[in-house]
């Protein structure tokens, strides 16, 4: 019983880790979590305390099993789980569910897979720190109480199927209120006047100093311009300066791999937990800005050799928000010499993103020389500003050197030399009509910007609550085209004022969240009848008392205790309330056809209009909404049109053409097969011979993709796809091997040994849960 058996949390932290400790220690995994509460109601014993009740998940026992022999076989276990609260009861659950006996357990933390830090760990070992596990416990159990009752509610009220969550029901009603925000802004209209001149065959772009408000102040201004002369009144420079960011928290760092990388937040926590794992940075899960005085110390070195002592300035960065928690260490390198991290792309370009963000926060300011330049204009009171930016010594700067930040600085805000006094040459001066903008959607780093800045959750809650909001299918990430809007210049060139109305397309959106209309009808139950738990303030102040548990200032029993007492009277009363009142239901108006009432409201399957309220005479008609409809804005005349498809187009091969719109869009169907319209024709207009047009289009497209069929059997075809040829037989497809040049020649005997051969290799059924029972057995 000389072995020391250490349990980590994931197989590949293992392996790096048993590398460093020797053949003196066994390293295993415990992949993830062990333990957690049944699906069943019967979790929490709300009676007696909120007393959890605890099981070892199904695809955990095989893992359990081996553990507890590993154990037995051990004279010391250190409990090696991630240095934070969900950590912590992983420790905790451990023990449980092994009975290790306080005498042989350790519990042992590091915040970088080094040996340094390894070994330092196991000099250093700890108690488990009950507060941390009362606090996740208190988490868990909250997040239960809440889903459970709020859920089935949503069921019966709203729709079958959704689910409720503490902080997911926050970050849909953030969603949904931007999304309501954006659609009630009504854009103002104002000018901006932009000159351009010329100096010594240089560029010089100015602007003018105020907006004006209408068409007639713009257009005033620029005929009062037209016999003007323009003349440099004044040319001030001043010193400046730019400061390096703190280093990155979870929270910052999603959000600038977001906009520097265009990873989600989901993305950006995989490569990252491969770089902690693969011993490459810091642990990703923190709030805290600040650095250790060993980092602070090796940047130092590096800053120093690599850039020379002028660049260093050791900078302590703190946290604003007083509620940041995990305050351990900010993202960092474990090896500020290492430029290289990985051989994977991806992940070299999320470990160069922190190598450059940590180095630069201990680099010295960037000194620039800002000038600004004001110009006179002879005949109204009215100046123009050019301004400019030279970089003097790029200090932070050097270690972005392949960004823009270093790179085109100086070169795009350069200005000519200018002196007091000196007559400038007008090219051309515009007043171009804007608009004021609504508020942005949400993106996924904008909104972990937003629930961080409103205390709501913590570094770990971000990305699996993005992700269950979209899987929920309260919000879709997507991109939307935007929309023509005219606009009008007025434009003085060559001492003449013309003016003119162009067009520009505003509102396009990329990879930004978008509430359906399930999220829609669901905030609104939540919010009408569950304004606290739905409240952004009184989420925050969960999180405030979550951290009060953690610091054992705060019994976990009795924040339970104090929040149901206010939760559930409103579940009951709440259970009572009619379903026809927790329905999102719109009556549009009448149809003057039939008379009938036009009604949008959420179907079993989604939204839908529906016309005519049923009578046991005729039954009422429906439509799905389209993709872009929604239930709080379909006119009725949109709607309307919802009824005009699915319509006959005509005849071909004596048999009629249908045009509708379905799932993946408009289509014509005849003979039972179905041709995508896609976005150059409309259904309500294609005619006749243009949806003839499309089925020939489409046979002869399919027909150069067809490569043989067999006599034996027409429904087994070869075809050319786009990964190369492949026999297709009802729902069966598989491709032809490398080493077969000519399709054509294929047998029908060498056809069905291919589809025979790929029928045997189909995983059978259930063959799927027993290869993650054998994965299981696998916890090294």
């Amino acid at each position: 019983m000389s072995q020391n058996l250490v349990i980590v949390e994931s197989p590949a932290k293992a392996k790096t880790i048993e590398g460093y400790l020797g053949k003196d220690y066994l390293v295993v995994s415990s992949i993830g979590h062990i333990r957690d509460l049944p699906k069943s109601d019967q979790a929490i014993d709300i009676e007696n305390g909120f007393k959890p009740t605890y099981e070892v998940s199904e695809d955990k026992k095989g893992v359990v099993q081996q553990l507890r022999k590993l154990v037995g076989k051990s004279a010391v276990v250190y409990l090696a789980s991630d240095d934070d609260r969900e950590g912590e009861s992983i420790a905790w659950h451990l023990k449980e569910a092994l009975a290790l006996d306080d005498k042989k357990l350790r519990r042992i933390v590091f915040r970088e897979i080094t040996k340094k830090a390894i070994l330092n760990a196991i000099e250093h070992p700890r108690e488990i720190d009950m507060g941390l596990v009362y606090s996740q416990q208190a988490r868990r159990l909250l997040d239960r109480i809440v889903g459970f009752d709020l859920s089935p509610l949503l069921w019966r009220k709203v729709k079958h199927g959704l689910s409720a969550g503490r902080v997911q029901s926050v970050a849909v009603r953030m969603i949904v209120e931007r999304e309501r925000a954006i659609r009630d802004f009504v854009p103002t209209a104002f000018f901006k006047v932009t000159a351009d001149f010329t100096v010594d065959g240089s560029p010089l772009p100015a602007e003018l100093n105020e907006q004006l408000e209408s068409y007639e102040a713009a257009h005033e201004l620029l005929v009062q311009c037209q016999p003007a002369t323009y003349s440099v009144a004044d040319v001030t420079k001043k010193p400046g300066k730019r400061s390096p960011s703190a280093p990155f928290t979870t929270s910052t760092l999603q959000q600038e791999a977001s906009n520097k990388l265009g990873y989600s937040v989901s993305r950006t926590m995989q490569l990252a937990q491969r770089l902690y794992e693969a011993g490459k940075i810091s642990y990703m899960r923190t709030d805290s800005v600040s650095l250790s005085r060993e980092a602070m110390d090796n940047a130092a070195q590096a800053i120093t050799q690599q850039y020379g002592a002028d660049y260093l300035h050791p900078r302590v960065f703190k946290n604003k928000n007083a509620s940041a928690q995990e305050a351990h260490e900010a993202i960092r390198p474990t090896d500020f010499r290492a430029r290289e991290a990985s051989d994977d792309p991806a992940e070299q370009r999320l470990y160069k993103l922190i190598w450059q963000r940590t180095l630069a926060s201990q680099m010295a300011d960037a000194q620039l020389e800002r000038t600004t330049v004001t110009i006179a204009i002879s005949t109204v009171p009215q100046q123009l500003l050019a301004k400019g930016e030279v970089i003097v010594f790029k200090g932070f700067l050097a270690a972005y050197e392949s960004t823009a930040d270093a790179a085109t600085l100086k070169d795009a805000t350069l200005l000519p030399p200018l002196n007091v006094g000196q007559v400038l040459d007008l090219t051309q001066l515009l007043a171009r009509e804007r608009f004021s903008r609504p508020p942005a959607r949400f993106a996924e780093a904008s909104l972990v910007k937003q629930l961080e800045e409103q205390g709501i959750g913590r570094p770990s809650t971000y990305a699996p609550t993005i992700n269950t909001i979209q899987k929920r299918g309260y919000v879709e990430k997507a991109s939307r085209e935007g929309k023509p809007r005219d606009y009008r210049t007025i434009t003085l060139e060559q001492g003449q004022v013309t003016a003119a109305t162009l067009s520009e397309v505003t509102g396009a959106d990329k990879n930004k969240l978008f509430p359906t209309d399930i999220a829609m009808v669901a905030n609104d139950f939540l919010v009408a009848h569950f304004s606290d738990v739905t409240d952004y303030g009184f989420t925050a102040g969960v999180e405030e008392k979550l951290d009060k548990i953690a610091q054992q200032q705060y019994q976990w029993d009795e924040m339970l205790a104090e929040f149901y007492a206010q939760f559930h009277p409103k579940v009951e009363k709440t259970a009572e309330v009619e379903h026809a009142a927790a329905k999102a239901q719109r009556k549009l108006g009448t149809d003057p056809k039939t008379g009938l009432p036009v009604i949008v409201r959420l179907g079993r399957y989604g939204p839908l209009v529906q016309l005519g309220e049923g009578t046991e005479e005729e039954k009422p008609r429906y439509a799905s909404l389209l993709p872009d409809q929604r239930i709080d804005t379909i006119t009725l005349e949109e709607a309307l049109e919802r009824f005009k498809l699915p319509r006959e187009v005509g005849q071909f091969e004596n048999e009629v053409m249908v045009a509708s719109i379905g799932r993946f869009g408009p289509y014509i169907r005849h003979k039972g097969a179905f041709y995508s319209l896609g976005k150059a024709l409309d259904p309500h207009e294609v005619t006749e011979a243009e949806a003839i047009q499309v089925i020939k289009d489409k046979r002869e497209s399919d027909a150069k993709k067809l490569l043989k069929t067999f006599d034996e059997d027409p429904d087994v075809q070869i075809k050319q796809g786009r990964w190369g040829p492949f026999i297709h037989a009802g729902k069966d497809k598989v491709r032809l091997p490398k080493d077969i040049t000519d399709p054509k020649a294929v047998t029908w005997e060498e056809a069905q040994a291919m589809l025979a051969g790929a029928a045997e290799k189909a995983p059978k059924k259930g063959a799927k849960k027993a290869a993650t029972k054998r994965k299981a057995k696998a916890t090294k």
